[in-house]
């Protein structure tokens, strides 16, 4: 471990300030920072994202091809979502300051705020946090391909993701409520998390919550 790196040289950093190092902002309120061994070259085997949301924010649907991730709570409330791919099942887990969910490497996950100044710290067992983004998958991949893999109307499939953008990153757009679809889905998101508070009393079942 480390021997690759020159302890010696004057180049070598101890010390990062992850404040200057942003990797998305949609608002003041929604942003996320990165450090990694791009910003701290003394780093090995970690990295990590600081994520900032307000409620009803989401940390889009993705996936680590690289790296495990441990999601701590600073302050705030989450509910972290993967898919596990054996059970074919949607878990979900609510965490507060001080408690954690554990993603698997390679799990699709997603994490919606669910009260205001939310402060969520991502960590990962890898110098880099890769990522593949389902936006960039909704938008890269070729319509036709999923019109005729899916048995989707192309024109309709085109037309249900033009509002896509590349590298979303942190759900819904500023301008969400401008369009029909971002209202609905903002509608069924409230179901699915109700309300947006301290007292969130939802115990994770299985892809459900249970009162």
């Amino acid at each position: 471990m480390g021997a690759t790196i020159n302890y010696t040289s004057p180049a070598t950093q101890y010390k990062f300030d992850v404040n200057n190092s942003l990797l998305f902002k949609k608002d003041d309120k929604n942003l996320i920072n990165v450090l990694g061994v791009e910003q701290l070259n003394t780093l090995e085997n970690v990295s990590l994202l600081d994520i900032f949301l307000s409620a009803g924010n989401v940390v889009e649907p993705h996936y680590h091809q690289n790296a495990a991730e441990l999601v701590y709570c600073i302050s705030g409330a989450a509910v972290v979502s993967m898919l596990n791919p054996f059970t074919k099942q949607i878990q979900n887990y609510s965490i507060t300051p001080g408690q954690v969910a554990n993603v698997p490497q390679g799990w699709w996950h997603y994490e919606v705020a669910t009260v205001d100044n939310t402060h969520l710290l991502a960590i990962f067992d890898a110098p880099t946090p890769e990522v593949i983004l389902g936006s960039d998958i909704l938008k890269f991949t070729p319509a036709n391909i999923m019109a005729h893999t899916y048995c989707i109307d192309e024109n309709k499939w085109k037309e249900t993701i033009k509002p896509v953008r590349p590298s979303t990153y942190i759900g819904p757009y500023a301008d969400c409520h401008k369009q029909n679809t971002g209202y609905h889905a903002q509608q069924s998101l409230n179901q699915q998390y109700p309300p947006y508070n301290q007292q969130y009393p939802y115990t994770p079942q299985y892809g459900r919550y249970w009162g």
